[in-house]
């Protein structure tokens, strides 16, 4: 990779998947507006129940939203990026956006920005964009063919006038594919993200794929479709699906080669807060921060410090876990595991108190992080729900071979075991790809003599 993309992307949890071990991502809510509707969408308000996009506690000015930034990075010294994602469109809503980076850039000038965007309003501010030095964007791509858009767009607002149907598809594709030419021009990196809805454009996305690294995006991230009725989207009250954990991967392999893929997105809420996979915006509302803020830098720079040594740690790491596997059997299957952390790229979370699990896939090749699957937490209270693992977690990690965690109770283990999951627990604090190769290796039969 280029350094200068390199140096982009480094501190960016979601464009790049070592730095989703380090560090955090906030979004602020400033954005309501929306020009299209989409049938996997239901934009909800002052709810803190439901984790996925759309969905805001509350929407604050530009004023409030600032402030919010500087609470935040004096509490969370992991905190990177400020992004824009709604809850409506960030360009659609492209005022708010703005001013909102205008006044946190005098702030804290260090912040990288980016805006998630449907596309249709960005070539009108692709210029702009560039103005505030905002380096990455995201485009929302579920098409290449308008027919297949009819049955995910119901409407679009565009230039006064509302469109439906094939024209409303039409004029989103047409615009979209813009954004990406002209985003390419300006050398700003692009995210394309995809909602993976079977039945309608689950075998399109490999020519969605296609198109987009034929205009330069730097990042495919095809995403699960969130169908629950609860949620009340158009989708989910008329019963369509979302792809199984082992669909979703099947896809992603076989996009394997064409634009490079995200696997590491959580499908983050309008203010979600923090690292990737947790959510700290219940604890940064408005009435619990105050009007008087001041911004004291040093927690983050200390933080950043900390993580460089972490980083030539873990790529040393990952060294040894190479040497490891290329010792192995050929021919050897590839292995799924789960892994249980906390962040920092290690195994450092007890197998009770995950909320998610990282999952990697594993053979003679490397190590890869594959996605993640989220699961209710089986330990409450300190004791463990026997109902919980068995209804709700066991299911949701089936199919993988072994569980990686910083410890595990007897009872639990052996419930995996019948489910035909190895918990593995001999590797506590370690860093993942080393514990990985390693039991990999173990599992294989290398001779002791081919690791010295």
């Amino acid at each position: 990779m280029p350094d200068h993309v390199w140096n982009k992307i480094k501190d960016h949890p979601c464009y790049s998947e070592e730095a989703h071990h380090y560090f955090a991502r906030m979004h602020v809510a400033v954005a309501p507006a929306c020009n299209i509707q989409c049938n996997y969408c239901n934009r909800k308000y002052d709810c803190s129940n439901e984790s996925r996009p759309g969905v805001t506690s509350e929407r604050m000015t530009p004023e409030q939203a600032a402030r919010k930034v500087v609470a935040v990075a004096n509490k969370v010294p992991q905190l990177s990026v400020l992004g824009i994602a709604g809850p409506g469109d960030s360009m659609f809503d492209a005022l708010k956006t703005f001013e909102t980076f205008r006044q946190v850039e005098k702030l804290l000038p260090d912040l990288k920005f980016c805006v998630s965007t449907n596309g249709l309003a960005l070539p009108d501010h692709v210029d702009r964009l560039a103005d505030h030095n905002i380096d990455h964007v995201t485009v929302t791509i579920n098409m290449v063919d308008p027919e297949i858009g009819t049955a995910i767009y119901p409407w679009i607002y565009f230039k006064g006038k509302r469109y439906t149907g094939l024209d409303a598809s039409k004029i989103l594709h047409e615009r979209q594919m813009e954004s990406l030419e002209r985003l390419k021009g300006k050398d700003i990196l692009v995210k394309v993200n995809s909602v993976m809805i079977p039945g309608v454009n689950d075998a399109h996305l490999m020519e969605v794929n296609a198109a987009i690294k034929e205009r330069g995006a730097f990042l495919h991230n095809v995403m699960p479709l969130i169908s629950d009725p609860a949620h009340g989207t158009h989708f989910g009250l008329t019963g369509q699906r979302g792809p199984t954990p082992s669909e979703l991967k099947t896809l992603q392999d076989q996009l394997a080669g064409g634009a490079n893929l995200m696997r590491h997105c959580r499908q983050c809420r309008a203010d979600a807060v923090g690292m990737l996979g947790e959510d700290l915006s219940q604890d940064f509302t408005m009435d619990k921060i105050g009007d008087e803020v001041v911004y004291d830098p040093e927690p983050r720079r200390l933080y950043r410090e900390v993580v460089e040594r972490e980083r030539a740690d873990h790529r040393q790491a990952a060294e040894v876990a190479r040497a490891d596997l290329a010792a192995t059997i050929p021919a050897a299957p590839a292995k799924l595991v789960a892994i249980a952390t906390k962040g920092g790229g290690r195994i450092n979370q007890h197998f009770g108190h995950a909320s998610e699990f990282q999952v990697y896939e594993v053979d003679a090749a490397g190590v890869r992080f594959v996605g993640h699957r989220k699961v209710e937490n089986y330990c409450q209270g300190g004791w463990g729900d026997e109902d919980v693992l068995e209804d709700k977690v066991i299911p949701i990690l089936a199919g993988l071979d072994a569980v990686f965690v910083s410890k595990i109770g007897s009872c639990p283990k052996k419930d995996l075991a019948r489910a035909g999951i190895a918990a593995v627990d001999a590797y506590p604090f370690e860093y993942i790809e080393t514990a990985i190769a390693s039991w990999y290796a173990e599992t294989f039969g290398v001779a002791e003599q081919d690791f010295a």
